[in-house]
């Protein structure tokens, strides 16, 4: 319970006369208080009502007591509804489970645990709405172990049968993802659950993954609303699994439901997932008709979000230039647009902005800053920011800020500093930190240090698939073929395998996807036709392949071969045979990409006066007449 709730003040005494329709005055009476105080939802009328009935001598009876207590609560005080029931000399259950409601509604779960305890230990028991009030409440840590044990009270009180407390048990499992506590629920419910019930069960089977057995619900639905068609699209995207999610988007626009606010948010996200620019322009187009679904700083962020993800910069400066309330988020947004296509100035420049119009930075506004930071190498600046977060806006630093640090540093060749600052950290590093060493000391050749790490992660069972790829690369970069052949069998062993590079190019609204050495599309020869065309182009012009970077122990031949066929370079040609001359060129790759494809592209752009714009796994490179926009910083 809050101070404030335990030392609230009640109002003083004031009048109690009130002006009857007729003209008379009238003595305020308990039927007459408590029928005032019905529907009030002002904190001053409550309080000007609660001091009249002190002063009418009514407060104490148990109705105007009881709507006192509601009034407060949905105006806001719930200190001073909780000072009413501390002051009650005989609450009832209904008194105790309407201020339970009013915190858990409104987010306070421990308060309203807290409040449901204390009714228990009166000897009070629940009642159908209590237990179904408390049960939103069994969030966090610790949640399911209470929440398990309202279920066991709900029995043996023969309570569990209800269905709003049956319902509410459902949406408890799903919550804390026990899929399978929630579907034994659910079956109990059926032929016939409850519209709640559905989507709970739903968005379980969807934060769990178990995208199938979501789907084979959502399929059996008779009837289905907004909500259902959201969380199915949730569960799509939030798994990897965008085309899916745009799929069923689109079907439930043709079914008639009319998608929501939360809809068209989703389907941004899953578009910024795939890169699509003419799917996202549609989706733009359909915000701008739609009755239902307005521009506001929510959907305004995804758009940005998805517009820069999809290497429409521009498009996104406009989204961000044309809202009229921007909230942090929105800023956050244009922060994070900015540092991912390499304009590390301009994030810079916009957290100042955002700081003179008033607004605080979060946690998210500084991995935008640290980001921009990191891929253009302004360590210093990158270090204030990170020092002003806890000593200027009281930010604790979080794992993602530390990566961002270790990932400055060590692009910048500072690998030891890095390393100094993953070992001072009172955070447990994390995969993501481990590789960004690793990769650090493989660019910059420092190969002693590399294999300090990697024996220690190897040592201590840290190694993941990305870590044991950067091992055996930095084996392979100095000819240690034995240790490479002993890292690929610790990873046959362990069941790991290298993630292959997958390029998808965007022609028309079609995504067309290559790996290395593809020979699957219908235009193969075409492809390889175009490649080798580039190849010679590009030999003309300088270009020498760096086949170092083939961390394989073959011949000189082979390694080009090897690198002429990297699936960029596959999709470029592609885009070159089916794009119009001078028309830009959008490729999207999963990985980083390789310094060969990195150099062949920017010959590419000079070559054919095309501009190239590349996604890969951090950031975007602009290839403009022989130039990147990263100026070879990434």
């Amino acid at each position: 319970m809050s101070a404030a709730a335990a030392g609230a003040v009640l109002p003083s005494p004031a009048p109690t006369r009130y002006s009857s329709a007729g003209g008379q005055h009238a003595t305020l009476t308990a039927d007459l208080a408590a029928a005032l105080l019905a529907g009030c939802a002002s904190a001053r009328r409550a309080s000007e009502l609660h001091a009249a009935a002190v002063r009418a001598g009514v407060d104490r009876d148990k109705a105007v007591d009881f709507r006192l207590q509601r009034a407060y609560a949905a105006s806001g005080r719930l200190d001073l509804a909780v000072a009413l029931l501390r002051r009650s000399p005989d609450p009832t259950a209904v008194f105790y489970t309407s201020t339970i409601h009013a915190h858990s509604s409104r987010g306070l779960h421990l308060a309203a645990l807290a409040l449901l305890s204390d009714m228990l230990s009166q000897g009070l028991l629940p009642t159908t709405h209590t237990l179904s009030t408390s049960l939103p409440a069994c969030n966090g840590r610790g949640g399911l172990a209470v929440g398990r044990a309202l279920h066991g009270y709900a029995v043996k009180l023969a309570l569990s049968g209800d269905s709003y407390v049956a319902t509410a048990l459902l949406g408890m499992y799903a919550r804390a993802g026990d899929s399978a506590a929630a579907r034994a629920l659910f079956d109990l419910m059926l032929p016939d659950p409850h519209v709640v019930s559905v989507t709970a069960m739903l968005t379980c089977y969807a934060k769990m993954g178990a995208l199938d057995d979501a789907r084979s619900l959502f399929d059996g639905l008779p009837k289905k609303d907004f909500i259902c068609w959201n969380a199915m699209i949730d569960g799509y995207t939030q798994h990897g699994r965008p085309n899916e999610a745009l799929r069923l988007f689109r079907r439930m626009l043709r079914s008639g439901v009319e998608p929501d606010e939360v809809s068209v948010v989703l389907a941004l996200s899953a578009v910024a997932q795939l890169g699509t620019t003419e799917s996202g322009k549609w989706l733009h187009s359909f915000v701008k008709n739609s009755p239902r679904v307005r521009l506001n700083a929510r959907v305004g962020t995804a758009l940005i979000d998805m517009y820069y993800k999809c290497g429409s910069l521009e498009d996104a400066i406009a989204v961000f230039d044309g809202l009229h309330d921007k909230d942090i988020v929105v800023w956050n947004a244009m922060i994070n647009g900015y540092a991912m296509h390499g304009h590390s100035r301009k994030a810079i420049e916009m957290f100042n902005q955002l700081r003179a119009q008033g607004l605080w930075p979060t946690d998210i506004t500084f991995i935008g800053v640290l980001n921009a930071c990191s891929h253009s190498g302004l360590v210093d600046e990158g270090c204030k920011f990170f020092k002003s977060m806890e000593q200027e806006y009281g930010i604790e630093p979080k794992i993602e800020h530390y990566g961002c640090m270790v990932d400055l540093l060590g692009r910048a060749g500072l690998i030891e500093e890095a390393f100094d600052l993953v070992r001072s950290m009172k955070i447990k590093p994390d995969a993501v930190m481990w590789v960004s060493l690793l990769a650090a000391c493989r660019l910059h050749k420092n190969m002693a240090l590399g294999q300090r790490i990697a024996d220690y992660l190897v040592a201590n069972g840290l190694a993941n698939s990305g870590m044991y790829i950067l091992l055996s690369n930095i084996y392979a970069a100095v000819g240690n073929w034995q240790e490479v052949g002993r890292v690929r069998s610790m990873m046959k062993a362990s069941g790991i395998q290298k993630e292959p590079g997958c390029s998808a190019i965007e022609i028309g609204r079609q995504v067309i996807e290559f790996v290395a050495g593809d020979t699957s599309h219908p235009r193969t020869d075409e492809i390889y036709a175009k490649l080798e065309e580039v190849n010679v182009l590009v030999k003309e012009q300088g270009h020498v392949p760096q086949t170092e970077l083939v961390l394989h122990d073959l011949d000189e031949a082979t390694k080009e071969k090897a690198l002429a066929v990297h699936s960029e370079k596959l999709a470029v040609a592609f885009g070159l045979i089916s794009t119009p001359p001078g028309a830009a060129i959008k490729i999207v790759k999963n990985l980083r990409a390789c310094a060969d494809c990195h150099a062949v592209l920017k010959l590419v752009s000079k070559i054919t006066g095309r501009k190239i714009v590349f996604r890969d796994r951090n950031r975007f490179h602009h290839f403009v007449d022989g130039a990147c926009s990263c100026g070879d910083y990434w």
